[in-house]
């Protein structure tokens, strides 16, 4: 079987000729990672199992899959060693992404290859990590919270108001009832005072 490793052009002078043997890696990646817009670094994870591989440091290649092209970043040596930075320990290892920007926004892909081995599957790749960075939202939670309290303040005045504005209407209507109960009872009494007299 051919490796996938093996369909990249810039890899493929790491295989060599000669007799078969039995190296064999595996390279894992996390499928998918999100940074926050306020980080400005951020590490991505890459791990890797060597079976029947010498005892030597394997090469660690990282490059990035953008729109419409593809760039190597760290062959083994990285483009920008500002920018990016190649942590290895044991079977992990991990790219340091530096000054980060939605502009960085990727296909990363981790290569591991053991360049001693002869073995087509001693040279592999992971499946790829998409890096995504947030872009600032420009304060519309806080604007929006805002928009809230306003909105709340407002519907409660409008509330009060209208409760208040049937308290007073009440009690003016309950006064006027008042009001026109003792005007018909001063009334039924003048009546009353009135056919009485002699």
């Amino acid at each position: 079987p051919v490796s996938r490793f093996l369909t990249v052009p810039h890899i493929t002078c790491l295989f060599s000729t000669g007799a078969t043997d039995s190296c064999k890696v595996i390279v894992t990646q996390p499928r998918f990672q999100e940074a926050d817009y306020s980080m400005h670094t951020v590490f991505l994870t890459c791990a890797f199992s060597a079976l029947g591989c010498s005892q030597s440091q394997p090469q660690v290649l990282w490059f990035r899959f953008l729109a419409n092209k593809h760039e190597d970043l760290c062959t083994p040596e990285c483009t920008d060693h500002q920018k990016y930075k190649v942590h290895l320990s044991e079977n992990n290892n991990s790219l340091q992404i530096n000054d980060l920007t939605v502009d960085d926004n990727a296909v990363y892909i981790c290569g591991i290859a053991f360049s001693d081995s002869s073995s087509p599957h001693s040279k592999q790749t992971g499946d790829g990590t998409v890096l995504t960075k947030t872009e600032k939202q420009h304060s519309n939670g806080t604007v929006i919270f805002i928009f809230m309290i306003i909105t709340s303040s407002l519907l409660f005045l409008y509330s009060t108001t209208v409760f208040t504005f049937f308290v007073v209407y009440k009690k003016i209507t309950s006064g006027r009832k008042i009001f026109q109960a003792i005007a018909q009872e001063l009334q039924k009494q003048n009546y009353a005072e009135h056919w009485q007299q002699p």
